[in-house]
């Protein structure tokens, strides 16, 4: 079955960096585009970042632009979020997805905090 798995989240100081990672199985992982979100509670979930099937067309919440890149490796069915200069305002549960056939998948979340 489809399934997504999220990691390398956790405690970091403002300014710092983070990079997550999304192992994806149980489809045909390089035919579709992939997403990271975000959510924080109380609020609705928010599109971070966005990756074509190849990697070849990227795009960013303005809130993250320049200080969030998403990449993937197709061979190894993962999608990565580098996060750099980390704002306090970053704080929230991190979410991979994709889309197929009018259905979201979503992975169980990475926590990340950041905080002095």
């Amino acid at each position: 079955q489809v399934q997504l798995v999220e990691s390398g989240g956790g405690l970091v100081q403002p300014g710092g960096s983070l990079r997550l990672s999304c192992l994806a199985s149980g489809f045909a992982f390089d035919h579709y585009a992939m997403r990271w979100y975000r959510q924080t509670p109380g609020k609705e979930r928010e599109r971070v970042a966005y990756i074509t099937t190849g990697g070849e067309v990227t795009a960013y919440a303005d809130s993250v632009k320049g200080r969030f890149s998403i990449s993937r490796d197709n061979a190894k069915n993962m999608t990565y979020l580098q996060m750099s200069n980390l704002k306090p305002e970053d704080t929230a549960v991190y979410y991979c997805n994709f889309w197929k056939l009018g259905t979201d998948y979503w992975g169980q979340g990475t926590q990340v905090t950041v905080s002095s």
